[in-house]
């Protein structure tokens, strides 16, 4: 091991290491820390140790000459040992860079008897034969210059996906770029997305994370990557083998130009980001890099014991947002992939630890406050999950515009009223139906509309889903009636039990052919519904296609064919994409089904009779709702009529039938033009569908549980 002095950094400030002429400037922030070491590895992994000056300001800091691109490091930090204090600091353990843009190498698994060297203790054995390590790398240096997208939000159809899962068996992609970047950015890849009439991919997180010590010692591997290991870095397993080989900064470029090749067909990069925590666990795990740098800066503890952790976010861990350096380091890696990575937008796990002070959750939050501000974030889409497991950790409606939000009660109720209280159990329930499936439908106001002045976040600030990673496919909403997650090694002990599901007669596979032609017209209830909503509607991959995961409802650790995408497709199938995609292809050549701002029930021209009310309810007979129709609980049909009083624009109907029989509903009777039926969910392929004209006052026999929309068609 050699050592060697150097001048300060003259941008101490400038967290990271960064290239500059003749070496890099170097700067960590270990506000407690006495002394801090960079620590430079040759090809052979010998050491160089270089003491960095400070702290000015909490930060340490250095220009190192002779330092490159790809040159391999860490940081060593010393200082108290005090744990009653928050203060964890020890020599002997290599930490990752905070801001480092490249991670090589893996963490050495908890079944390896040497990893208790990873361990928060005094142990003086050195961590680094088990550590990854931090690259230097240049900016990408691809020529990616293709425009941003940029979708409106009125126009976003939202996928939620996994970089490996939807590609790993893809046909058309070749063997050596399944299940990468390469891979998802391939032709093949974005033409299924594009056909489908997807204008944005949510990747579950890319950012480079390590399994959690539990999963080592059962076999398996975190899959969705919710445990951060560096907020700077793209996850290097998802790049090709050959770019993994090349080095960080192959890695790094393959990513941009996943980027790229994406924007290229017309499709935006949401990345979901998990500042909420990190791959550090409880105050007694593995030191990483945060832990041993600054632990009582970096993670919330508790108020009059800095030994233990605040954990709201049920990892062991949470990241101290009411610290300014946590606060930077988040809005810094945003801006990091925003601009020098090009993504369009972010989704942020458990946001309401984002927003947390000592106080509890602030939509005046400084974090907020800067993300939303922000000259380059502040554009982007910015979506939060609105929740965490911490006290008062439920904040729908409540984040800063122009920020969307993901809706749960959304979800919930859809789930309920087709399957719950419908195929299950129609007509039983345990409040009215109509008040809230009205109120879904429409926009969530109830949620979303609170501001001054009232609504101006609109109905798209609502992420409308029905499912999303973390639970039931929609697939196996409606084929199991409980969750089945023994593969993950917890008897079944994980996982949600609040599925809201119902199995339509049988635990599973069956060949019963009423049981699977009632499975699939709740499949088509469920995300019709999703895709004539007023909002924004996130799809999670493979719902268009029916794919299962056997049951199981938390598959976190499933990095193999439960979670991959299944690309064998039989006949119903391939119906229920193409009914789904003619779905999404209604929403977009219809303004009216993608509404920017809620809806008011008041006319346009009230003293023109051929124009209809922005919205309107109506009863099954075609008469206006009144109180008694809202409030009674054995209502079960709803009509919802939409229009934007323009002629050269279509109106639309929404029918809904929730009872578990065929009824008669009368098509409400106006001066309006004729409807035609654009879509029906009773139908088990688009060949059904019939070209008839339908007029206002007419009689109309709908299908048990079953959702139709008619529209008209424009003038001119």
């Amino acid at each position: 091991m050699n050592t060697s002095t150097v001048e300060p950094s003259p941008n101490p400030h400038r967290l990271g290491v960064h290239l500059v002429e003749g070496g890099a400037t170097v700067a960590v922030f270990a506000a407690h820390a006495t002394a801090m070491h960079l620590c430079l590895f040759d090809e052979s992994g010998a050491e160089t140790r270089i003491a960095l000056h400070g702290p000015q300001n909490g930060i340490w800091h250095a220009l190192v000459p002779d330092v490159r691109a790809g040159q391999r490091y860490g940081f060593r930090a010393t200082g108290p040992w005090l744990p009653k204090q928050g203060h964890r600091y020890n020599p002997a353990k290599l930490l990752l860079d905070p801001y480092g843009r490249g991670i090589e190498g893996d963490l050495a698994p908890m079944t390896d008897p040497a990893s208790r060297a990873l361990l928060s203790s005094r142990d003086s054995t050195d961590s680094a034969p088990l550590m990854p390590r931090s690259v230097v790398t240049e900016k990408p240096s691809g020529p990616w210059q293709t425009p941003h997208p940029r979708v409106p939000w009125t126009d976003t159809v939202i996928y939620e996906t996994h970089v490996k899962g939807l590609t790993k068996t893809m046909p058309g992609v070749p063997d050596d770029l399944q299940g990468t970047y390469a891979g998802l950015a391939h032709p093949a890849a974005i033409e299924y997305l594009t056909s489908l009439g997807i204008t944005a991919v949510e990747l579950l997180p890319i950012h480079a994370f390590a399994s959690e010590p539990h999963l080592d010692h059962a076999g398996l591997s975190s899959y969705w990557g919710y445990s951060t290991l560096g907020f700077f870095a793209p996850h290097a397993a998802y790049a090709t083998r050959a770019a993994r080989e090349a080095g960080a900064q192959a890695v790094q470029d393959e990513f941009c130009g996943m980027v790229d090749l994406l924007h290229q067909g017309g499709l935006e990069v949401i990345l979901d980001v998990v500042y909420n925590h990190t791959a550090e666990g409880s105050s007694s795990d593995r030191v990483l890099s945060w832990k041993g740098l600054d632990n009582h800066a970096y993670y919330r503890s508790q108020p009059h014991a800095p030994q233990h952790y605040d954990d709201t976010t049920g990892t062991g861990n949470t990241l101290d947002f009411s610290r300014p350096v946590v606060v930077k380091m988040a809005l810094d890696s945003l801006r990091y992939w925003a601009t020098e990575m090009r993504v369009d937008g972010f989704r942020f796990d458990l946001a309401a630890t984002l927003g947390r002070t000592m106080q509890g959750f602030s939509t005046d939050h400084p974090f907020l406050v800067g993300l939303t501000t922000d000259p380059v974030l502040g554009g982007l889409k910015l979506i939060a999950e609105p929740w965490d497991i911490g006290l008062g950790g439920w904040q729908v409606g409540n984040f800063p515009q122009p920020m969307s939000e993901w809706n749960d009660r959304f979800r919930d109720y859809t789930r309920s009223f087709w399957l719950q209280w419908g195929a299950a159990q129609s007509g039983q329930r345990h409040h009215p139906t109509a008040p809230e499936l009205a109120t879904r439908i429409a926009g969530s106001s109830d949620l979303f509309g609170h501001s001054e002045p009232y609504g101006m976040r609109g109905p798209i600030a609502s992420v409308n889903f029905v499912t999303a990673h973390d639970g039931f496919t929609a697939h196996d909403l409606t084929a199991y009636h409980q969750k089945h997650n023994e593969a993950n090694g917890e008897d079944n002990r994980d996982g949600t039990d609040n599925n809201r599901s119902f199995n339509h007669g049988v635990e599973g596979d069956t060949d019963d052919p009423e049981i699977l032609h009632a499975r699939r017209r709740s499949l088509r209830n469920l995300l019709g519904t999703l895709l004539i909503s007023a909002g924004t509607p996130m799809l999670l991959g493979g719902d268009e296609f029916g794919r299962s995961q056997g049951g199981n409802n938390n598959a976190y650790c499933q990095d193999n064919e439960i979670s991959w995408f299944d690309w064998n497709h039989d006949e119903w199938q391939v119906n229920l994409r193409e009914s789904i995609a003619e779905l999404i292809r209604l929403r977009r050549a219809h303004r009216v089904l993608r509404p920017g701002r809620f809806y008011d029930g008041v006319d346009e021209d009230p003293t023109d009779a051929q124009f209809r009310a922005d919205s309107a309810w109506f009863r099954v007979d075609g008469e206006h709702e009144d109180e008694d129709w809202w409030e009674d609980p054995e209502t079960r049909v709803v009509q919802f009529m939409r229009s934007l009083s323009i002629p050269t624009e279509a109106d639309a109907l929404v029918v809904v039938n929730g009872a578990n029989r065929d009824i008669e509903v009368t098509i409400p009777e106006d001066q309006g033009a004729p409807w035609h039926l654009a879509w029906d969910s009773a139908w088990d392929s688009l060949a059904e569908r019939p070209d008839v004209e339908v007029a206002p006052g007419a009689v109309q026999q709908l299908g048990a549980l079953s959702l139709r929309l008619y529209l008209t068609r424009p003038q001119g």
